[in-house]
Formats: C-alpha cells, structure tokens, sequence
C-alpha cells in the first residue's frame, strides 16, 4: 500500500514538470496545474508516512501557487507544510511555516484566517515552549484587534495573559489583562470585566504593589453591576485585609470559591498570596468558628510559618 502510494506520488511529481516545461507553442509554464499535481503527490506521500517528501511537495504547491498570485493556496499549502513538520516532531520548523503562511494570509486580504493559524500555531507549541506561544497569541489578539474583532482578540489576549502569569512575568501580565478588560468593557461584556479585576488585584499584589491594586477596584466602580456585587464585595475584603496584615481575612478570600475556581493560573496566584511581613496569622475573635477554613487555621496558628497568604 505505501509502495503503491510512493509511486503515485512521483507520478504526480512527473506531470508537475511537464507542466512547467515550456516550447515554442506554449511560452509560459502552467503554474496552476503544476501546483494542483504537486498537492496530489503531497496527498499521497502523506498516506504513505513520508512525511519528508509530503512536505518539499505541499512546498513546491506554495511555490508554484505564489508564481500564479493564488497566494490564499500558497498559504494553505504552507501550513500543512508545518502540519508535516509537527508530525516529524519538529515543532520549531512547523511554527516556521504556519507564521509564514499567517504574513501570506494578511497579504492576501484573509486577516482572520491569518489569526486562526497563528492560534493553532500557539496551541501547538504551548507545551513545550510556553514563550513562543505567548507571542503567536498576541500577534493573532493584534490581527483580530486591527479588523475590531474585539470579542476573539480579549479571547486570545486571554490566553497569553494567562501563560505570563505562569511564567511570572507579572508586569507583561498586568498590561495584558488591563488591554484584556478594556475590550471586553467595549464591547459591554462586563460580568468578564468583574473577573479580569479580581485578576489584575492578584497580579499587583504579587508585584507587592498594592497602589495598583487599589486603583484597578477603584477604577472598576464605573463598570455597570459592579458596585454591590460579589466580585466587588470579595476584592474590597482582600484589599483591606491586604492592608491591615489581617492574614485571617486574606485567606478566606483567597480561598473562597470565587477566587479558587478561577483559570487555573490565576487561582494559583490566590492560593500563594502572602500578607507583607509574614509572621503567624493574627488570631481574631471575629473569625467564624467551623466556616471556610476559619477556625481550622486560628487552631494551626501554632505551626504556621508563613503560610498561603
């Protein structure tokens, strides 16, 4: 079956150069035609798993598309070209080809297929370089967010925000999810607005800068449904908390079900938050008795160093 599939493809190969071969009857190659061959032969190389071969032909349709304008097909035939590469396992080289064909994409006048590729392209690579994924999601949240595509830009914004927090690097995070909160206040999408606050808060709080942090809920008291709801009424409790070096109060924010059950990584930045200073949690006679973790940890005072927040 592979044999046979090999040779199929070298026939196809063989009819793409007699399409290019020019006489004195025909002056000017068949670019399109040797395009489609080559496609035919990448096809067939794939089923036969020489994905080597199948990729230098999806290559060679690239080529022969570009010669003939068609950049739209050249663009596809590039990206199965890195479909090829990630079954090689080489992913550096497939991402190559896939940001290759999102520049051709935009250059065709397709913007929103040039950002769809460059979000598969983040998904592809997110698990083994979580760099690399960041900036094909800021460059896909970039192209949706020059055509006003605001609600799959906040998406994609999301994603990266979310990788920054993960590899602590806080300050980028903090841009992100402010750019992130700004699209969905524009487009009225404001209970998400609520929840990228209470993510801003975490994240300034990790930068020890509370000013930040303040200013965010501050700001976020124009969002309409803000004042008086729960998201509101928890970051005011961790704020003053914060503040007051209450560690009491602070956990029991932190690890109230609104926080916890966030996006993993931003309910990773709740349950680590610590109070300046340290010590041992302060010991108050107002703490509910047998409630969200309360009492458990008024009773551990005694082995606590440092703990959760």
């Amino acid at each position: 079956m592979a044999a046979q599939k090999i040779n199929e493809a070298h026939e196809h190969i063989a009819k793409a150069e007699k399409c290019l071969k020019t006489s004195l009857t025909k002056w000017k190659p068949d670019y399109d035609s040797a395009a489609s061959e080559y496609a035919k032969a990448a096809v067939a190389f794939k089923n036969a798993k020489q994905f080597e071969q199948a990729k230098d032909a999806y290559l060679k349709e690239a080529e022969y598309h570009t010669e003939n304008k068609a950049l739209f097909h050249a663009a596809k035939a590039l990206e199965q070209a890195g479909m090829m590469m990630k079954d090689m396992k080489r992913m550096p080289e497939a991402i190559q080809y896939i940001e290759k064909a999102s520049m051709m994409y935009v250059e065709n006048g397709t913007p929103d297929t040039a950002a769809m590729a460059l979000d598969r392209a983040g998904k592809l690579i997110e698990p083994m370089n979580v760099e690399k994924a960041v900036d094909l999601y800021q460059k896909a949240a970039s192209v949706f967010e020059n055509e006003d595509r605001l609600r799959q830009a906040a998406e994609l914004l999301g994603k990266a925000s979310r990788l920054l927090v993960r590899l602590r690097r806080l300050d980028e995070a903090a841009v992100s999810i402010q750019k992130e909160k700004n699209m969905y206040k524009e487009i009225e999408n404001y209970p998400t607005c609520f929840k990228k606050t209470i993510a801003q808060v975490l994240v300034h709080l990790h930068r020890s800068d509370f000013v930040a942090a303040d200013k965010c809920v501050r700001e976020s008291y124009s969002i309409p449904g803000f004042s008086g709801s729960e998201d509101c009424g928890a970051l005011e409790q961790l704020l003053q908390g914060y503040d007051e070096q209450d560690e009491d109060q602070v956990y029991r924010v932190c690890n109230s079900p609104l926080l916890k059950y966030m996006d993993n990584d931003y309910a990773k930045l709740a349950v680590s938050l610590k109070v300046p200073g340290g010590g041992k949690k302060k010991k108050s006679p107002t703490a509910p008795q047998g409630g969200a973790g309360g009492a458990k940890v008024a009773e551990e005072d005694d082995d606590y160093e440092g703990g959760l927040c």
